[in-house]
């Protein structure tokens, strides 16, 4: 089983729920090679991490801004003391098996 790992810096955008998105070229590239492993509303399951963590998620594709977008759970942003408007490094590990 081979994991894609995608490296990025993005700042975490908080609304009602807490998420990064993915630049607009890793999304472009991550969609080209792996869109067949998206399931229902364009969502990917991945491995991601952050800092000292790492979780079991997904990744959703925004047609209106042609990215994907990855949920921060509150559990991960506190062991990893993210705050608002802070540039943080991550990673997203696509098993392509």
């Amino acid at each position: 089983m081979e994991k894609i790992e995608y490296d990025f810096l993005a700042k975490p955008y908080f609304d009602e729920w807490t998420f990064v998105l993915l630049p607009k070229e890793l999304s472009a590239e991550i969609r080209e090679n792996f869109k067949v492993l998206e399931e229902g509303w364009g969502r990917m399951r991945v491995t991601a991490k952050l800092g000292n963590s790492e979780w079991q998620t997904a990744i959703w594709f925004d047609t209106k801004q042609g990215v994907y977008l990855l949920p921060l759970k509150a559990k991960i942003r506190r062991q990893e003391n993210v705050l608002p408007g802070e540039e943080i490094r991550v990673s997203v590990l696509i098993d392509t098996a």
